[in-house]
């Protein structure tokens, strides 16, 4: 079953999946279950919520949701740590977040067939952090579904996560 994070609709029942479904299936994106990001989930996870809520976005308001839900299931498609990149060793001397979408749009064009429009969402969804601005207004519109993503994985899950703890310790506190 696949999920967004705070969305009980099952995915993969949705047109959106037809939209994504080569790239949700792709070895390299089934790849980011194993990285932790934003504490509570995993980059695979945060893809996926990112791209579904900009494809519902896109879709209200009448623009590019293909370009959108693809482009959310791509932006953070680099394959290390976030805790282990060191600016030092990096050759453009970039702060992980100033860096990582280019390293992401550069995965992206290697694995995938892209058009504009999904590189600009790519490597601007860090924005205004990327020194360039966003051509597109969905790729505006990603900075800030990235965003939201982040703060509804912290804030629903961290919650989730500490209520869970607290049960545990209650049962084992009486036993």
């Amino acid at each position: 079953m696949l999920h967004a994070t705070g969305s009980k609709k099952e995915l993969t029942a949705l047109a959106y999946y037809k939209a994504v479904s080569d790239i949700l299936e792709h070895t390299d994106v089934q790849a980011l279950k194993r990285y932790r990001h934003h504490k509570y989930t995993t980059r695979f996870q945060h893809s996926l919520n990112v791209s579904y809520y900009n494809y519902l976005v896109c879709r209200f308001f009448h623009w590019d949701a293909v370009s959108a839900a693809r482009a959310g299931l791509l932006h953070d498609l680099y394959f290390y740590e976030t805790e282990q990149y060191d600016r030092n060793v990096s050759s453009d001397q970039k702060s992980h977040s100033a860096h990582h979408p280019t390293v992401a749009a550069q995965n992206a064009r290697a694995r995938f067939t892209l058009n504009a429009r999904e590189i600009d969402m790519i490597e601007k969804h860090m924005w205004p952090v990327t020194p360039q601005m966003p051509q597109y207004k969905e790729s505006y519109l990603i900075t800030f579904v990235d965003k939201y993503a982040a703060t509804l994985e912290f804030f629903a899950l961290g919650t989730q996560k500490m209520m869970t703890h607290l049960r545990r310790k209650k049962v084992t506190e009486f036993v």
